[in-house]
Order: structure tokens, then sequence, then C-alpha cells
């Protein structure tokens, strides 16, 4: 599996949940479980990410987030 990047849309820390404006295709599903860092798992709007693409329960999601560079 390739990786890709993108920006992150929007993120709801309460939710655990949001998307990700990927460069190359459309938005991805994002899921707290899928962030790779230590601690509090969540994503900033505006941070540029790295990503693999998988099939999720309800389409493309975002696995293996890694964040690249804080907004």
């Amino acid at each position: 599996m390739s990786t890709s990047t993108g920006t992150v849309k929007w993120f709801n820390e309460t939710k655990g949940f949001g998307f990700i404006a990927a460069d190359e295709s459309k938005d991805i599903f994002a899921h707290f479980t899928d962030i790779q860092t230590q601690g509090f798992k969540v994503l900033l709007e505006g941070q540029r990410v790295e990503f693999t693409v998988v099939q999720g329960k309800k389409g493309p999601q975002a696995s293996n987030i890694v964040i690249l560079q804080n907004s």
C-alpha cells in the first residue's frame, strides 16, 4: 500500500474522528485509533499528515496517520 498526504479538514476531540483533505483524492475519514503518536491522540485543523488509505466500514479511511507538521 502506498502512502498519501493531506491536510486535516476538521477533527472532533470528543467523538474521536474527523476528515483529512487528501492531496490526490476526496476527503478521507480519520479515527483517533489510527493516529500514530504517544499520549492523547488528536488532530488539529490545518495539520499536514501522511497516511495509508484502507477500506473502512463506510468507505475510504485513513490508517497509520503520522503528523508531518503542526498547524
